[in-house]
């Protein structure tokens, strides 16, 4: 049995509890969090975890992985204590708040010989495993650009913008499906509801890959739906991926553009449209969550880099720097340094 440490009952924490409750040859040993009626509540539901308010007894304990699920400026100081006393570690987005903490934490995870893994779980839905795989075939053609929104009323933050809390999904599917990281960035937003502490919550990101493919993400906890949807333009055929649908979650068209090789008048200039209709993709649903959970336990095991390591992890907070750098000067293009 893995035995696990969950560390923050707040949103996340009690469905990351869930999952290493129910995972096969891994036990939830201990929960903690400083807020009582949420020690009270997860020690309801599940009576074999020891719950604790004090981080140390976590650290102190038998368990061999920590997943932290606290604050994102907590992230960094947790992360280290628990690689420091041996644990394995499993820590939300954004794994830390400048690229220098996440630096740390992929070096100290190195010198400790511990898992290091970041809580991406986008990259463990098998609809984003299909369109990367999708994508990788080349049934796509050649990739021209990306738009995506992530929006919903909720869930604000008040220690990091919504571009810190929503777009490290939308960075690190963009980087695992295109199999490269983004060498610039520009950022537009604005603060509406948290004017005072000019916490932004709605955020226009453009990434710029080095194939020349353009992506543009909303982010936004201001607005009427939730949304999570992807549209992926390529030369041959189109992708819509929409995670909430709750069925052909991917479809692909067969849509285009083509211009003749040869026209020798304006007149003569046509281009031709392609108006094929619209395939459902099949998915084999598992909860994303789940599969992140296990990946974690297999990689502990295994002693293989996960797929959402900490130097992905570290990738993902440079870009968001760089976002936030263009936030500041007014949306001009950053370059995001590696």
């Amino acid at each position: 049995m893995t035995r696990v440490g969950v560390v923050g009952l707040g949103y996340w924490g009690p469905k990351l509890a869930r999952n290493f409750h129910e995972l096969p040859d891994t036990q939830l040993a201990v929960c903690c969090d400083l807020d009582d009626s949420r020690l009270a509540h997860v020690a309801e539901l599940y009576p074999e975890a020891r719950c604790q308010k004090d981080f140390s007894a976590v650290l102190d304990s038998d368990v061999e992985a920590v997943c932290i699920a606290t604050p994102p400026r907590t992230h960094h100081r947790l992360a280290t204590q628990a690689l420091r006393a041996g644990k394995h570690v499993l820590v939300e987005k954004p794994m830390a708040l400048c690229a220098a903490e996440a630096d740390e934490l992929v070096a100290t995870a190195e010198e400790c010989d511990r898992v290091l893994m970041v809580g991406h779980t986008f990259v463990y839905n098998p609809a984003v495993a299909a369109v990367k795989e999708i994508v990788s075939r080349g049934d796509l053609g050649e990739i021209y650009y990306v738009n995506g929104s992530r929006v919903n009323l909720g869930l604000f933050q008040r220690d990091i913008n919504v571009a810190w809390d929503l777009a490290p999904h939308d960075i690190s599917i963009l980087m695992y499906v295109l199999g490269m990281a983004p060498v610039s960035a520009s950022a537009r937003g604005a603060a509406y509801v948290q004017r005072e502490d000019n916490v932004h919550d709605v955020v226009y990101l453009t990434l710029y890959f080095p194939s020349g493919v353009l992506a543009d993400v909303r982010v936004s906890w201001l607005d009427p739906r939730k949304e999570r949807l992807y549209t992926i333009v390529g030369s041959k055929r189109m992708l819509v991926y929409d995670d909430v649908a709750t069925d052909a979650k991917v479809m692909i068209y067969d849509k285009g553009a083509e211009v003749p090789p040869h026209s020798d008048t304006e007149a003569e200039f046509r281009v031709s449209y392609r108006w094929g209709d619209g395939v459902p993709y099949p998915v084999e649903w598992e909860e994303p969550l789940k599969a992140e959970c296990r990946h974690f336990v297999d990689c502990i095991r295994s002693g293989a880099e996960p797929r959402s390591s900490g130097r992905v992890g570290a990738q993902v907070v440079r870009v968001l720097e760089a976002a936030q750098a263009s936030l500041v000067n007014g949306g001009g293009r950053e370059v995001v340094r590696w």
